[in-house]
């Protein structure tokens, strides 16, 4: 007897312990979810509840990956209209809606009208898919993976539906703090087969290719390089595309604020980033034009296809290739001809097949080659593996080569252009014949004349071959080479007035193109010793990274001895104008200052984690900091900057260069540098950015304490808020105030372990998350009036012998 009443409490417990859980899984009439309170999915992956974008008092209704820090989240119910009301609820409506409602049970969003006549409940799935279902019969009422935001999880599709007009699509943030929709939209097109589009606006900004079964033909090597399977599905009106995750790790696909598509899967500790689109400047839609054709490894990247020319000459020349190209040779088609007039097509291999793509039922590519030959509006054809045949009856637009991988195209073009008959062939030859007498004779007399003029132009002739070695036209496929005399026109001869401002290595001028575009030249000085492997090292970096918050290198210029770099121009200068003026650093509130701060971190992120190069940069300061007609920064000087390869994470210098107090004690003493160095530089700047002041020239009370000091002494007394410059202190929010210098003296910390590495440091500046408390730093036993005594320091071990070389 005592047996089964053990039984039956045991079965009891069990039970109850079940019904728990499903109750604790559930949003219901009668238990909405408040703030502070959470919905997590059965298989403990997602968790659905209130967040704060940006450290603000605004409340958004989100899901999230549950454990995952920092938190990273994948969908926003409210994205136009967040709560500020510390009350709000979401909860379910008699009819089935799901409505979140401020204190005063006004409704701030709706998931829509529904018609239930049932008890209803909303549930969080296991694969991140929050669903209001009818409690009785089971039915979907309606769910969050049909109202996309920024992100596609596994089986979550974009779709669309030609019969309902009905569309899923991805719309970006507004920023990396703000979940309101961007400017950017992907989708899947209705054309056949389909592909990805991004638009910017209503305008084009990148697209995948057309689908061949397992790939997207505008992607080489996306087999290879992508582990988890998409699937598109398609047929007269209808089209989904998805993808599923082989292996047990969580991933996501996102579109960033900036455009970018990018694919990341969870390692256990980090997000790894496995896939990017646009990846370089070849994916950015109808970059050189119709029937220009972008080539991903050479200089300049657009060419015209064979038979064609381009359309403006000088806006060519000049790097402006958006009008693209004519024929050279108009088309006489006469449908089945075969003569002379006939049309021929010209192969081009290694490409993604061009926009306005129509298909064809055709047997084999010689069926699909007859049917566009015998088709007089057919320009072009590709038979594709896994496609069949598509044909092109409009301009060829936004079509990239690749180096290897991509699609075979069969352009139509007038015979003429591929050679003509034998007779043109013969005259062909004689000119060509005599044209080479006429150059020999002329090299016999160009040589003589060489010889004369040799020994006043050889050392010349090895300063610039020296330069141009090191120029290979492949590693700088996106720089423009420009002319010594158009850089000077635009300049105005490197006049004084145009004078921008006077740096390490040299002068920065502003200039105007004719164009009319605006740019800034920096002019390697001649008398610098060290100027040349900064130069190089300045372009080869540079040229390879993309990043709304690191400044455009446009192109540069090596003619004699001029040694010149051209950048987009910043029309707000460097942060040092504003920062350290008296008058003009009231236009910074702390918001502004905030954003800044902000945007500084996210370009550090992308240098050292997010870009295809690991990048150091060795000299993060104030001035070195642009900031354009928004006030957006840009990280800039790429002078001093390093290229990590592979897993290395740290390196070592003999020869310690860049801008004291800014540079880390492991750096400044042994000449080691690693991430952790740049995350010193930005607590530095941080600091900077915060009180107002320089760190180079900052002298506080009679102890003559340090900037270091002072944020060291104002975080033990204040928690860090009376920091804050005074001539902005009515615009700031004292705890975000406190939390950055927190921040910024975890940042300065003596070991380089103890400081965080760039994921974490936007995290902090994102999130409310809690911060260790920092260590005092080491520097701050030094006072300024020390400062004499510590220029000059020298270590010396058996590894290195590190010098520091101030800028």
């Amino acid at each position: 007897m005592e047996e089964k009443m053990s039984v039956v409490v045991f079965a009891s417990l069990l039970l109850f312990t079940i019904f728990l859980n499903y109750s604790y899984a559930e949003i219901t009439t009668a238990s909405p979810l408040s703030i502070g309170q959470t919905l997590s999915s059965s298989n403990g992956v997602y968790e659905l509840g209130f967040f704060s974008p940006n450290d603000s008092e605004n409340h958004c209704v989100g899901i999230w990956f549950k454990g995952i820090t920092p938190r990273t989240v994948v969908w926003v119910a409210n994205r136009e209209n967040p709560v500020t009301d510390s009350t709000a609820k979401l909860t379910i409506s008699s009819n089935g809606s799901l409505l979140l409602l401020d204190g005063k049970h006004g409704v701030v969003w709706s998931s829509g009208e529904n018609s239930a006549s049932n008890p209803s409940h909303a549930e969080l799935s296991d694969i991140g898919n929050l669903i209001v279902k009818d409690s009785i019969s089971r039915n979907t009422l309606w769910e969050s993976f049909k109202h996309l935001g920024d992100t596609l999880l596994p089986l979550s599709p974009l779709m669309y539906n030609l019969n309902t007009d009905e569309r899923r699509v991805l719309t970006c943030w507004r920023s990396y703090t703000d979940p309101s929709p961007g400017d950017f939209v992907a989708q899947i097109t209705s054309q056949v087969p389909s592909q990805v589009l991004t638009t910017r606006g209503s305008m084009p900004y990148y697209r995948s290719g057309p689908w061949a079964k397992t790939r997207f033909t505008g992607i080489p090597g996306m087999d290879e390089t992508l582990t988890s399977p998409f699937i598109i599905q398609q047929d007269a009106n209808l089209g989904s595309f998805s993808y599923i995750s082989r292996n047990l790790k969580l991933s996501r696909l996102v579109l960033t604020s900036e455009g970018f598509l990018k694919r990341f899967q969870h390692s256990g500790t980090d997000w790894e980033l496995t896939y990017e689109s646009p990846a370089n400047p070849c994916d950015h839609y109808g970059v050189c034009g119709p029937f220009g054709l972008c080539v991903t490894s050479a200089s300049p990247k657009c060419k015209c296809f064979k038979g064609f020319v381009p359309k403006d000459v000088e806006k060519w020349k000049r790097g402006n290739w958006t009008d693209g190209c004519v024929r050279h040779t108009e088309l006489l088609c006469q449908g089945n001809s075969s003569g002379k007039d006939a049309n021929v097509f010209h192969q081009v291999a290694n490409v993604k097949p061009p926009d306005f793509y129509e298909f064809v039922i055709s047997v084999d590519g010689e069926d699909c080659h007859r049917g566009c030959l015998q088709n007089c509006s057919c320009l072009a054809f590709a038979y594709i593996r896994g496609i069949g045949c598509l044909i092109w009856n409009q301009e060829l637009l936004d079509v990239a080569q690749f180096s290897k991988g991509g699609e075979l195209l069969s352009i139509r073009l007038a015979r003429s252009e591929l050679g003509g008959n034998e007779r043109n062939k013969t005259i062909a030859a004689s000119v060509v014949s005599l044209f080479l007498f006429v150059i020999l004779c002329s090299a016999a007399f160009g040589f003589w004349r060489y010889r004369v003029r040799h020994n006043e132009t050889i050392s010349k002739l090895a300063s610039q071959d020296s330069w141009s070695n090191d120029l290979t036209p492949q590693d700088f496929s996106s720089l423009c080479f420009f002319e010594m005399n158009a850089i000077e026109l635009a300049t105005n001869r490197f006049s004084l007035l145009n004078k921008l401002g006077q740096g390490g290595f040299g002068s920065v001028f502003k200039g105007k193109l004719q164009d009319g575009k605006e740019i800034a030249v920096k002019r390697l000085s001649r008398s610098c010793g060290q100027g040349k492997e900064e130069f190089m090292n300045e372009i080869v970096l540079i040229s390879k990274l993309q990043h709304r918050n690191l400044v455009q290198l446009l192109g540069c210029c090596i003619e004699g001895e001029e040694r010149l770099l051209v950048y987009e121009y910043m029309v707000n200068k460097s942060l040092d104008t504003f920062l350290f003026d008296s008058r003009r650093r009231l236009e910074l509130d702390w918001p502004k200052r905030f954003d800044i701060i902000q945007g500084i971190a996210r370009g550090l992120l992308y240098l050292h984690r997010d870009s295809r190069l690991k990048i150091i940069h060795r000299d993060l300061k104030v001035s070195n900091i642009l900031l354009d007609e928004n006030m957006n920064p840009k990280i800039s000087d790429f002078g001093l900057a390093r290229m990590f390869q592979g897993t290395q994470n740290q390196d070592n210098t003999l020869r310690v260069v860049g801008t004291i107090g800014y540079m880390s004690p492991e750096y400044a003493w042994t000449g080691v540098f690693s991430e952790k160095s740049d995350i010193y530089s930005f607590g530095v700047l941080l600091l900077e950015i915060i009180s107002g002041e320089k760190i180079s020239r900052f002298s506080y009370n009679e102890e003559c304490k340090t900037l270091l000091a002072y944020a060291w002494e104002s975080w033990c007394e204040t928690g860090g808020v009376d920091f804050l410059e005074q001539d902005v202190a009515d615009s700031y929010y004292p705890l975000q105030v406190g939390r950055c210098v927190q921040i910024g003296l975890l940042c300065v910390q003596h070991q380089p372990v103890d400081r965080p590495n760039t994921l974490e440091l936007l995290s902090m500046l994102t999130t409310t998350s809690d911060l260790p408390s920092p260590e005092q730093p080491t520097f701050v036993v030094h006072t300024r009036c020390d400062e004499s005594t510590s220029k000059d320091l020298i270590t010396v071990n058996e590894i290195t012998q590190s010098v520091i070389q101030g800028r």
